[in-house]
């Protein structure tokens, strides 16, 4: 019989068992007190709801995230860009003044604390029977207003690889044979064409006397100036504007809509034919209210030093008539730093609106309120911008830090204004509103989060 040395044999054996726990270890599932963190249960339904509807193929971000495979490579990133609150794309301030939102896809501190937690224990797939049904989607576009009834196209336009800036219009025909009242809009470039569209602008070109056909709303815009066609805006990374309900505005048949284009040539030529999608209101429906968008607290003197961060500067904008605000889009580009905006009442009060703090020129995102909190604004009511800009080399999207820059079209210009939703009410109807609000606020303000 042949006799073995066992020492170096079990100390293989020790050694191999060791190495065996450690990578058992490493894919044990991650623990919040006595719960385990997996994929399946606890992170694939967050993904789904805040992530997927950018992260899927076909869509505007560079990888997809709609199953496990897609996810674990990237899970350390993602739980670097929750934690600095840069992903899902949503800048508001959550300590001031309103936080109730339509379509916010924000995540909680929980759900960060669990993606972190998921990330730092080892990515674990868990039981794959605990995951959610696969998110459907009904088409590979994204419309964040929904499915639209009818998308009109502009024409076709090449830029060039190289070349100054571009403005011009194109005018289409809607084909609409009969009136129709809106109910959201979405304006968006090609895909693929995001790159070279600084922005797009729409307009509703039709015959006049859209105030006697819709409610209490007249088409003048009380803030300044005059509501004229305007339909929609888009920036790069904008969403869409979605209207309350019993709110809108018509688009009459044999309408027609201006898109006025701005291109700005990034190296390569791009083919672009932007779109536009309108949801309506079901057939016979006729809204109370007419709604309109409109440039507030615009401030065109900006001076803004090279080397200098913290740039603020302060808009103004008069309400003539009682208003319900229902959205806030703050607007600078790309040394944009930081916006807020607060109401200015007749009688000296001041509130904190909104403020966003992480203000990035890739995502022009529309924060729609909650129907329960939109702010009722009397008439006097003074709208207050404050923006601030970062004309530094610390601003790593700053095109040049060394030169000077003001007001300006241009994407290597800037700018400060935000655009406001605004409905237009009536003595009577401001006062019941806010009669009914009153007693039962639901507006989270900053001392309430507190």
């Amino acid at each position: 019989m042949r006799h073995f040395n066992k020492g170096p044999v079990t100390a293989f054996v020790l050694a191999a068992a060791a190495l065996l726990t450690q990578a058992i270890s490493a894919q044990a599932p991650a623990k919040t007190g006595a719960r385990t963190i997996t994929f399946a249960r606890d992170v694939a339904p967050i993904v789904q709801r805040s992530c997927q509807n950018c992260h899927r193929p076909d869509s505007m971000a560079p990888m997809s995230f709609l199953t496990y495979e897609d996810v674990r490579p990237w899970a350390r990133a993602i739980k670097q860009k929750v934690m600095a609150r840069e992903m899902p794309p949503w800048y508001i301030d959550r300590t001031v003044g309103i936080s109730k939102f339509k379509e916010d896809p924000s995540l909680s501190d929980q759900e960060i604390e669990t993606i972190a937690a998921w990330a730092d224990g080892g990515a674990v797939r868990g039981n794959p029977a605990d995951m959610p049904p696969p998110r459907q989607f009904e088409n590979t576009d994204i419309w964040h207003i929904g499915k639209p009834d009818l998308v009109i196209k502009s024409a076709t336009h090449t830029v060039p690889a190289t070349g100054s800036d571009w403005w011009g219009d194109y005018v289409v025909n809607t084909g609409l044979a009969e009136d129709r009242y809106l109910k959201a809009v979405e304006t968006k470039p090609a895909p693929g064409a995001k790159k070279v569209v600084h922005h797009a602008v729409t307009f509703l070109l039709q015959d006049e006397g859209e105030s006697d056909l819709i409610g209490r709303g007249p088409t003048q815009n009380p803030a300044g100036g005059d509501a004229g066609g305007f339909l929609n805006e888009y920036a790069v990374g904008k969403n869409g504007d979605i209207f309350p309900e019993g709110t809108g505005r018509l688009v009459k048949a044999g309408a027609k809509i201006r898109f006025n284009m701005h291109y700005h040539p990034v190296g390569e030529e791009t083919a672009d034919q932007t779109e536009v999608a309108l949801v309506f209101y079901p057939k016979g429906y006729k809204p109370t209210y007419y709604i309109q968008a409109s440039h507030t607290g615009d401030f065109d003197d900006l001076d803004l030093p090279p080397g200098v961060d913290n740039i603020r500067s302060d808009g103004y904008t008069r309400l003539a008539r009682n208003a319900r605000i229902t959205s806030f889009q703050p607007h600078m580009h790309n040394r944009g730093k930081a916006q807020c905006m607060e109401a200015i009442y007749p009688d000296g009060k001041i509130e904190q609106l909104n403020c966003v703090n992480n203000y990035k020129f890739g995502w022009h995102i529309v924060y729609n309120y909650a129907d329960d909190v939109q702010p009722l604004l009397p008439a006097g009511t003074m709208l207050h911008v404050i923006s601030w800009h970062n004309n530094t080399a610390s601003n790593r999207y700053n095109p040049d830090p060394r030169n000077w820059v003001g007001f300006g079209q241009r994407s290597i210009d800037d700018m400060s204004f935000a655009w406001v939703n605004y409905i237009w009410l009536t003595d009577e109807d401001f006062k019941a509103q806010v009669d009914a609000r009153k007693g039962k606020d639901s507006r989270p303000t900053t001392q309430q989060q507190r």
